[in-house]
């Protein structure tokens, strides 16, 4: 994953929250190119450069083009990346900065121990490519050595454990979170896992893509077993074994909908029940070698996934699993292996699928890596040198306004009772706010960094950071803590914490920049906020009340008003075709579409309640605040994507593509339609009776 990435957390639901987030998506570690010098944002002194604009189109046809098209005529993808937009410039621009930040402390002598040692080694040792060719396989030998000496089931289920523990989730997922029905406590969670592909269907369907992707796959994996010591008759042998077991794990496995809804994904039992649900496994060894030792219940997220899939270890001969391990193991070591490993990582992840043809510089990775292992570390000294007081102060306001405004809007809501809107009222005042950085940096004494190894740094990086999660069991939940570091160009929502967060590197143009006009800022930041706060409202989060616990605090007549209003939104996205044949998934992009809907709705009140007693602001480029407020949400979306990214995105990612989260939500607005004069029969204003509103 890319060093700004939150993708993971907001894509694969890992725990029993629904964590709703901007969407960002960017390229894999694999994808990362030797194109270091791609354009950073563009902009003009008033917030909106209108030279990025396609007049030729109609703003009623395709508001999308209409206000991005010059853009994307002038800023082709660069090779290294499978999209490229106003969100990649941002990226890449922090990039810039934390590279000075590490080549910074690289060239001092910093004390062992210290932050500055840690990241300076990391990110050394990363770029030591000398090094790194040195060493060849060494690095993973020791555990490449205990698979290959594993010779039954109690000894294959030691290896799960420790891979576990290490990061990689081999068979099932394991990890600490808020318990769904009781915030206050963290309890461990076991979820499904073992998938190489992004999805279960990848395994599973067979359409031309999923036999394309299936078809690279398997020769990729032959390829990185050649690589590893296989001659090429083995290495064709292994590959199919892990594909066969893979496409077992993934006929247990529940799609993406499915993982959707809160309650699909909680089943809090005690450690007996777990034994009578998954006999087959030994849980008091694997709780003990994975360090787990205080467990007396847990949240078994899909107890069919996990009868089935610990039944054949049993089933399958250990030869098979053998092999399944010694994969998961070169494809989780690979980028941090030999340029070999590296270069094959790459031709499948950013070739394959997402239809990147370079990888970026050595540095650019390097960067994402220290990032991901010392996120705190790195964002401390970010924000230190690129994050003032006043922005901050700046954007809790812009915050305290989009809360009002959502305020005044439940008051409102013809179709939501009085028993609703005051528990819907009392959850968005509960609302925590984490806005720049975290007040408490998190600290990594424990996690030892050296400059002679980086793929040893990376394995201790992972097992620092799964240790520190199981520490968390049994403890009262940190509210405080932080999912994303401050770099991040993303923002989120937490249902559990019932928290929304922006972190420094959104806060910042084309998002938000305090030397333009409102219009322009609330319709960029200003939607970004709302976005965040209405998915404490969207079809998941909604289930969840104002102290984070998963509890029905809607009555049967609301909810039934609520549900038929979102299954608009669903049915309206299930209608955009990105490529021939090829349309999103309305019910698998949902919770985004409803929050782009509601938080440009709650957007546009606050600033219409800004603009309020004073007086009209004069147009600007001859647009008026109202068109300006449209044209500050459209410019956050401008980007082109590679064909084999945007069936990667519609495939795995539950956010839509950027131009259908402008024209979607847009036609349903009157709002917009009169800000640019669309009629009736336009292609941007829905007809009445097929006009989603929510907020």
């Amino acid at each position: 994953m890319h060093v700004r990435t939150y993708f993971a957390l907001c894509a694969v639901m890992v725990s029993a929250a629904v964590v709703g987030c901007l969407g960002i998506d960017w390229p894999s570690s694999a994808e990362t190119s030797a194109n270091s010098a791609a354009p950073l944002l563009e902009g003009s002194e008033h917030g909106f450069d209108v030279s990025n604009m396609d007049t030729s189109v109609s703003a009623c046809t395709n508001f999308f083009q209409y206000a991005n098209g010059g853009w994307i005529a002038k800023n082709p993808i660069p090779p290294s990346f499978s999209r490229w937009g106003t969100f990649s410039q941002l990226a890449e621009r922090n990039n810039a900065h934390v590279r000075e930040i590490l080549e910074d402390a690289a060239r001092k002598k910093a004390p062992a121990g210290s932050n500055d040692q840690k990241m300076a080694d990391y990110y050394s040792s990363c770029m030591d490519e000398a090094g790194i060719e040195a060493a060849g396989l060494k690095p993973i030998e020791a555990e490449l050595n205990r698979i290959n000496a594993i010779k039954d089931q109690p000894a294959l289920e030691l290896e799960i454990a420790r891979m576990h523990s290490h990061g990689i989730p081999v068979l099932f997922r394991f990890a600490a979170a808020q318990d769904q029905k009781d915030s206050t406590a963290v309890i461990a969670q076991i979820f499904q896992g073992g998938l190489s592909l992004a999805d279960r269907d990848y395994y599973l369907k067979d359409d031309a893509d999923a036999k394309r992707i299936r078809e690279k796959f398997l020769a990729h994996v032959v390829k990185m077993f050649q690589l590893a010591g296989d001659d090429a008759a083995t290495a064709d042998v292994n590959a199919k074994t892990v594909m066969s077991l893979e496409r077992r794990l993934a006929e247990f496995s529940m799609t993406r909908e499915q993982l959707r809804d809160p309650d699909s994904r909680y089943h809090k039992v005690s450690l007996a029940e777990l034994k009578k649900m998954a006999p087959d496994f030994d849980w008091d060894a694997y709780l003990k070698n994975v360090g787990a030792t205080n467990v007396a219940s847990l949240n078994l997220g899909m107890p069919d996934f996990m009868t089935k899939a610990t039944d054949d270890l049993r089933t399958i001969a250990v030869p098979g699993w053998r092999t399944y391990l010694r994969w998961h193991l070169l494809n989780a070591a690979a980028p941090t292996l030999t340029k070999a490993f590296v270069d094959e990582d790459f031709e499948f992840k950013g070739r394959v699928l997402t239809g990147t043809t370079e990888q970026q510089p050595r540095w650019k990775r390097c960067v994402t890596a220290t990032d991901q292992a010392l996120g705190d570390a790195v964002g401390r000294e970010y924000v230190k040198r690129h994050f003032s007081a006043e922005a901050r102060a700046h954007a809790a306001q812009m915050i305290q306004n989009l809360i009002a405004a959502l305020r005044d809007d439940l008051t409102t809501l013809p179709w939501m009772g009085d028993v609703t809107r005051q528990r819907a009222s009392a959850k968005l005042n509960a609302f925590a706010k984490k806005i720049g950085y975290p007040d408490k940096w998190r600290e990594y004494a424990k996690l030892k960094v050296g400059r002679v190894s980086y793929a040893e740094n990376a394995e201790a990086a992972r097992l620092f950071q799964f240790n520190r999660n199981l520490e968390k069991i049994g403890k009262p939940v940190d509210r405080a803590e932080w999912g994303m570091t401050p770099p991040t160009v993303n923002a989120s929502y937490n249902s559990s914490l019932n928290d929304i967060t922006f972190p420094a590197g959104i806060l910042q143009p084309p998002f938000y920049d305090p030397n333009v006009d409102d219009a322009i800022n609330y319709g960029g930041i200003g939607a970004v906020i709302g976005h965040e706060m209405t998915h404490g409202f969207d079809d998941s989060g909604a289930k969840f009340d104002a102290l984070g616990n998963r509890t029905n605090w809607w009555t049967d007549d609301d909810l039934k008003n609520f549900n038929a209003r979102t299954q608009c939104v669903a049915d309206q996205f299930d209608g955009y075709e990105a490529q021939p044949g090829i349309f999103q998934k309305g019910r698998r992009v949902l919770g985004e579409s409803i929050a782009d809907l509601g938080g440009l709705a709650v957007a546009y009140a606050a600033l219409q309640k800004a603009l309020a007693g004073k007086p009209r602001p004069a147009n600007i480029d001859g647009f008026t605040p109202e068109q300006r407020f449209f044209l500050g949400w459209a410019q956050v979306w401008a980007e082109s994507s590679r064909p084999e990214y945007e069936r990667l995105q519609i495939n795995t990612n539950p956010h839509p593509l950027g131009r259908f989260r402008v024209n979607g939500p847009l036609s349903n607005m009157p709002t917009f339609a009169a800000a640019y004069q669309c009629k009736a029969g336009d292609a941007m204003v829905r007809p009445p009776e097929k006009r989603c509103q929510i907020w």
